[in-house]
């Protein structure tokens, strides 16, 4: 080997140790970025759940209803989304609030004031709420979107969901939004629910701050 060759052989050893030094260190912090996002969610989550909420406002009744937009169309029959409920539901009752079962609510209330209430019909809430004697009414309308990726050869899903607290009276208390997207391969539905799991936390968390902050009850 002549001296030029060994010289790009030198060379060539220098870059890829180089190249591979740039990769890790890429990697590295990717890694740490996302620890540190992750830890600020953890952080703003926990600030959000320790706001004070008082005693006399966790016995108040709230009853949550679940519905979903497929292109434009909503279906707010709740005995379909029991999974979704369940997701948010086990939140609230972990933090102490009180709320209807879907059964109480399927049993008292009628499909038709449901169907209503999620086209914004301000008397059909106010029907539906008295009903159960509830005091706060949390709607979450999840949408659903999914379509097939041809470059990877697997569907696709993104999930998006909007979540109104509001008083008997239809004052607006707190809004909470998430959206998340990932593929799905053939259960579409599955992978709904994981995200609507995944985002659970964050969202019930804003929605808690908000109620013990803004509701009023002295």
């Amino acid at each position: 080997m002549n001296l030029r060759q060994l010289g790009s052989t030198i060379f060539a050893s220098f870059l890829v140790a180089g190249m591979a030094h740039a990769q890790t260190f890429k990697f590295s912090d990717d890694e740490k970025a996302a620890k540190e996002q992750e830890a600020q969610g953890k952080a703003r989550v926990q600030a959000l759940l320790n706001t004070p909420c008082k005693a006399k406002l966790k016995n108040q009744k709230i009853m949550v209803l679940i519905g979903q937009n497929q292109n434009g169309a909503i279906n707010a029959a709740q005995s379909g989304f029991s999974p979704h409920f369940d997701a948010i539901n086990r939140k609230l009752q972990a933090l102490g609030l009180k709320t209807v079962t879907q059964e109480q609510i399927r049993a008292q209330v009628k499909q038709a004031e449901i169907d209503a209430y999620f086209k914004n019909d301000a008397d059909a809430a106010l029907s539906a709420s008295r009903r159960m004697a509830a005091q706060y009414v949390l709607r979450g309308l999840i949408s659903t979107s999914a379509s097939y990726n041809q470059m990877v050869n697997v569907n696709q899903v993104t999930v998006s969901m909007a979540f109104s607290l509001t008083g008997a009276d239809g004052k607006l208390l707190s809004q909470a939004n998430a959206e998340s997207a990932s593929y799905a391969g053939a259960d579409v539905n599955g992978m709904a629910l994981t995200l609507v799991n995944e985002q659970a936390e964050d969202v019930v968390a804003q929605l808690y701050s908000d109620y013990c902050s803004k509701s009023g009850v002295r």
